[in-house]
C-alpha cells in the first residue's frame, strides 16, 4: 500500500469515528421510549336492570380495563442545554379483548402533548387527562372498575383535551399543577371550559393532596352532576411499618345548573389499605360512600382484592365487590353503565393479568 492509501484509509477512519461520536453525542442528548401495558380477564356482575330498569339480568364479559388501562404510548426529551429540556408523550387506552380503543374512536385518547420543563417547572400544551384524575394517589384500589369512580360515574376519569397544563418544581415535599381545557367556541370563552389545580405534600411515610376542578357544558353551565360539575378532592394516604398503606379520601360534587328533577350535591367518602403479605402477594380493602340531595338516594360499596406479581412487569390481579344502594339509588358495583333496578343490591368480581412494558 502507498502513502496516498495510507492516508485515504486514515482520513475514512478519522471520519468514521467522529461520525460515531457524534451519534453518541446525539443519543446522549434526547432519547425516545415505548412503553404501554396489556391487561385482560374475565367480569362478571348480577342483578343488573333492564331498560325498564327491571329485571335480574346476570353478565359475563371479557375484562380489559377492569383492573387498569390497556395502553401504548411513546415518550421522549430532549437536552437543550442549561438544564432546558423538550419532552413529548403520545398515548392511547384500549380495550385489549376487544382490540379497540377506549372510547371515541382515537388513537391518542389519553395524552399528546409536547412542552419544555427547566428549574422554574414543567410546561406542556396539547391533551392530558383531566387533574381530577390525580385522585389515583389516594386510591387504595389504584383506580380500579370496583374504587374511588364507581360512586361518581366516572366522573375522575375525563379527559382534558386542547390544554395547556404547569406543574411546578418540589419545593420541600410541596408541588402544584394547574391546568385549563380551552373550550375553543367563538361565542363564549367558558363554554366547554375545564379548569382544575392539584396541591400536594409528599413526605416519606404520608401524603396529602387537595384538588379542585371544574367542567362546564356547551353553555357555560354546570348542569350534570356527574359529567359538568364542580369537584373538590382531598385525602391523604400514610405507610406504616412498610407493609401496610392506609388511604382517606372524600370528594364533594355540585352542580348548581342541574335540573330539578336531578341531584345537584353529592358527597363521597372512602377509607382503605394496602398490605403486603410478601414481597409478591398485596392485598386491597377499601369501603366507599356517597349520598344525594334531592331525594336521589345513597350507597355503600365495598371492595376486596389482590395483586400477587409474577415478575417486575406481570401480575395476577383479582377483585370483588358489593353495592348497597338505598331506595332511590341505582349505583352499580362497578363503574359501568350496568346499573341495578332502584334500591337494589350487585355484586360484582373480576380478575386476570396484567403485563408492562
Amino acid at each position: 500500500m502507498n502513502l496516498r492509501s495510507i492516508a485515504m484509509a486514515s482520513a475514512f477512519g478519522t471520519c468514521l469515528a467522529c461520525l460515531g461520536f457524534g451519534a453518541t453525542s446525539a443519543q446522549a442528548q434526547s432519547s425516545v421510549t415505548l412503553y404501554g401495558r396489556a391487561v385482560a380477564g374475565a367480569d362478571y356482575q348480577n342483578n343488573i336492570a333492564n331498560d325498564a330498569g327491571q329485571g335480574r339480568g346476570h353478565l359475563w364479559r371479557a375484562a380489559g380495563n377492569q383492573w387498569g388501562t390497556s395502553m401504548l404510548g411513546v415518550k421522549g426529551t430532549e437536552d437543550l442545554g442549561g438544564g432546558m429540556a423538550a419532552f413529548f408523550v403520545l398515548e392511547g387506552g384500549f380495550d385489549l379483548p376487544k382490540a379497540k380503543p377506549n372510547g371515541a374512536d382515537l388513537l391518542l385518547n389519553r395524552r399528546s402533548y409536547v412542552g419544555l420543563q427547566d428549574y422554574w417547572g414543567k410546561l406542556a400544551l396539547g391533551k392530558n387527562l383531566s387533574i381530577s384524575n390525580d385522585v389515583w394517589y389516594l386510591d387504595p384500589t389504584g383506580q380500579q372498575f370496583i374504587g374511588t369512580a364507581t360512586l361518581v360515574r366516572g366522573r375522575n376519569w375525563q379527559g382534558n383535551d386542547n390544554g395547556v397544563e404547569y406543574t411546578t418544581p418540589t419545593w420541600g415535599g410541596f408541588s402544584a399543577t394547574v391546568q385549563t381545557g380551552l373550550g375553543e367556541q367563538t361565542d363564549g370563552f367558558t363554554k366547554l371550559r375545564k379548569d382544575g389545580i392539584s396541591v400536594s405534600y409528599i413526605a416519606p411515610s404520608f401524603e396529602v393532596r387537595a384538588i379542585y376542578d371544574v367542567a362546564r357544558d356547551k353553555n357555560g353551565k354546570y348542569s350534570d352532576l356527574f359529567n359538568q360539575s364542580k369537584e373538590l378532592t382531598l385525602g391523604g394516604t400514610a405507610t406504616l411499618f412498610d407493609d401496610l398503606k392506609m388511604f382517606v379520601g372524600y370528594q364533594r360534587l355540585s352542580a348548581p345548573d342541574a335540573p330539578l328533577s336531578a341531584p345537584s350535591k353529592a358527597n363521597h367518602y372512602w377509607v382503605g389499605a394496602n398490605y403486603r403479605i410478601t414481597p409478591l402477594l398485596t392485598l386491597i380493602g377499601s369501603m366507599f360512600r356517597v349520598t344525594q340531595n334531592r331525594n336521589a338516594g345513597s350507597a355503600n360499596l365495598y371492595m376486596l382484592g389482590a395483586n400477587y406479581a409474577l415478575s417486575k412487569r406481570t401480575l395476577l390481579y383479582a377483585s370483588v365487590g358489593k353495592v348497597y344502594n338505598s331506595e332511590n339509588a341505582n349505583f352499580s358495583v362497578e363503574a359501568t353503565n350496568n346499573n341495578p333496578p332502584a334500591g337494589g343490591k350487585q355484586s360484582g368480581t373480576y380478575f386476570g393479568i396484567s403485563h408492562t412494558f
